[in-house]
């Protein structure tokens, strides 16, 4: 039978020895170990690790074996320790604690599997036949459970626990949720007992270092005589590396976003995507960074996520070092010119029309949404980077191809995020038409978040700008969004006049396909007026341009506007018969917010043509493709229309 080995495993500071040693007690508790045990500390991240030949010599004297007793030899004293072990009837349990190296165990294994063997260790031994126990760091509610825990241990009386749930979640979320962190806050609030929990998170977030703020204080002990310091457990950890995870593990720091796909961190590091892949399976085999499986299980879609407090100690390595500033910037580069090229990529698909280039990589809209979906928060991240002037330029290239995606998705949070950085960066570099374009951008988004007032200053911005650069085209596009935006806060009038600007200056440089985006938003002014004749010709007139471009997408939204002013004029089965078409096209597109608004329409026009059922399941269809889209507001809207309908 083969020897059983147990490995409790995970980053410093997880609890490995804590849980190692309460299973030791209730293990003993139940009986299961009526031999023992032997516990070992082998401080393997230490300056000094204990060598096994150090460590033979604790256990002999713990199972009873004297200086006389001592054979003169090492392997000598192993023969002894084992034929001790063997001769012992009752199991005993060995805990080889903090253990760096194989090197520092292997020969403390037993002879015999009658015994078992516990091991903690940051580096996963996966070499060896062990049985992994991986630790990671505690749920949220854990987290607040053990701070709150270990203060009213101390004082059943302390009821700020109580008092500020928010900033106890807070700490929880700033340490990390790592338990050494965790025991450290616990220590210093205990201390300061007298001050409330949110002045240790207010200077928590005014260090913007964890590990500073938390090993500024007086450091404890715990149970097992080990310092409470951060700190020096990350430091330990990274001067182990070799010098290429190290490198690899610093670069990854300064990654965008908390999560980052394998090819981001291969352009990161300037590697192949074999080379960084192998280098990530050991920074992973020593719980520096996590794993992070995609949908579709290929290693383009693998994921690596870093700790918090990890990403802040190897920021910080970096920004101590000039030479390590350098390189990461350059690194910063590459991954930044890295997204702009795929999401330049990817937006090339989403708006792909008949008769243009064949777009790179993305043979599928689905494809290039994917791809977006899975680097979003790495891409927004990155967009920000242009605030440095090193990376202005890119990161307004950047953002420029995300519109239509965060728009597609209704991220709008992001693209006013996107927008507002990348004004910045354009400011920064000094491109005007840049700006322009980011005005633009940021005066849509405002617009889709309900924010008009504003997103009327910004296209106004973006208009003057074109003019002043005398881009009569780009022009056009900022007075029609000017025109959507005034028809938002009730100045139809002055909306029909920019989206006329709008049209007759797209007529004139012959762009048809934004001529039909200028009609299709001057029809919906039209309506708006009350001009609903001339909203249905607007509307005619913009579905046959998206027709005559291949824009079947947009095609849909001129007949879904169209039904509308079909139904203002009464021509209900008219009105029908167009939504049917736009819901025939959000369907192909998968557009599902687009078709809850069509269906909730549908059902409008069956209830003007008294037809209760079918506008009842028009409205629980609309309830279903908000539920898609992610937008329940809407769908519990569409769900009361329903229940207020005539049965």
């Amino acid at each position: 039978m083969p020897l059983l080995i147990f490995a409790v495993t995970g980053m410093g500071g997880v609890g490995k020895t804590a849980l190692a040693v309460e299973a030791a007690h209730q293990a003993h508790a139940q009986g299961w170990f009526p031999g023992g045990t032997l516990f070992v500390d082998l401080r393997g991240y230490d300056e000094d690790p204990v060598t096994a030949d150090q460590a033979v010599l604790a256990l002999l004297d713990a199972l009873g074996a004297r200086d006389g007793d001592l054979p003169p030899t090492a392997d000598r004293q192993y023969d002894a320790y084992r034929a001790l072990l063997a001769n012992r009837q009752d199991r005993m349990l060995l805990i080889l604690d903090n253990a760096s190296d194989p090197a520092q165990y292997l020969s403390l294994l037993p002879g015999t599997d009658h015994h078992r063997v516990l091991i903690t260790s940051r580096d996963r031994p996966d070499a060896l036949p062990v049985r992994l126990i991986d630790l990671e760091t505690l749920a949220p509610d854990d987290s607040v459970a053990l701070l709150t825990r270990a203060l009213h241990d101390t004082d059943e009386r302390d009821d700020r626990p109580a008092r500020e749930p928010g900033a106890l979640r807070e700490l929880a979320n700033l340490c990390g949720h790592l338990p050494l962190a965790l025991q450290i806050a616990a220590g210093m609030l205990r201390r300061r007992r007298h001050r409330d929990i949110t002045s240790l998170v207010a200077e928590i977030r005014e260090a913007g270092d964890a590990t500073t703020a938390l090993d500024h204080g007086t450091p404890g002990t715990d149970l097992y005589g080990r310092s409470l310091v951060l700190r020096p457990v990350l430091e330990t950890s990274y001067r182990r590396l070799p010098p290429g995870q190290a490198r690899l593990l610093r670069l990854l720091c300064l990654s965008p976003s908390a999560e980052t796909g394998t090819e981001a961190i291969a352009a990161l590091a300037d590697l192949s995507t074999e080379s960084v892949l192998s280098l990530l399976e050991d920074l992973a085999a020593r719980y520096l960074v996590t794993p992070v499986r995609g949908g579709n299980g290929t290693t383009s879609a693998l994921r690596w996520r870093l700790h918090d407090l990890v990403r802040v100690f190897g920021s910080g390595v970096v920004a101590g070092d000039a030479g390590l500033r350098e390189e990461g910037q350059a690194a910063q580069e590459r991954v930044l010119e890295f997204y702009w090229r795929w999401a330049h990529a990817a937006d090339d698909r989403l708006q792909w029309l008949p008769g243009k280039p064949v777009p790179e990589r993305f043979e599928e809209r689905g494809q290039a949404l994917t791809w977006l979906d899975g680097e979003r928060s790495g891409l927004v991240a990155a967009v920000g980077w242009g605030r440095e002037e090193r990376f202005a330029g890119t990161a307004v290239r950047l953002a420029e191809c995300l519109g239509e995606y965060l728009d597609w998705r209704r991220h709008f949070d992001d693209w006013i995020a996107v927008a507002e950085a990348a004004r910045e960066a354009a400011q920064l570099a000094g491109g005007r038409l840049d700006e322009a374009m980011t005005w633009g951008d940021l005066g849509i988004a405002l617009r889709k978040t309900g924010r008009a007032r504003e997103a009327i200053d910004a296209h106004t911005r973006a208009r003057d700008l074109y003019q002043a650069a005398g881009d009569r085209h780009s022009e056009a596009s900022a007075w029609n969004n000017l025109g959507s935006a005034l028809r938002e806060v009730g100045r139809a009038r002055e909306a029909i006049d920019a989206h006329t600007r709008a049209r007759d200056l797209l007529q004139a440089a012959g762009d048809r396909h934004r001529e039909a985006m200028a009609w299709n938003n001057l029809g919906i002014a039209l309506e708006e007026a009350g001009r609903t004749e001339e909203a249905i010709d607007a509307h005619i007139r913009a579905r046959d341009l998206y027709q005559a471009a291949g824009d079947r997408h947009r095609e849909g939204t001129a007949w879904n506007n169209l039904g509308s002013a079909l139904e203002e004029a009464g021509r209900t089965e008219e009105a029908i018969e167009a939504y049917g078409k736009d819901l025939e096209i959000c369907r192909e597109f998968e557009d599902w917010y687009g078709e809850g608004q069509t269906l909730n329409n549908l059902a409008l026009a069956y209830e003007a043509a008294d037809r209760p059922a079918e506008a009842r399941t028009a409205y629980h269809q609309a309830a279903d493709a908000y539920t898609r889209a992610n937008a329940p507001t809407e769908a519990a809207q569409s769900r009361t229309w329903a229940a207020e309908l005539p049965e």
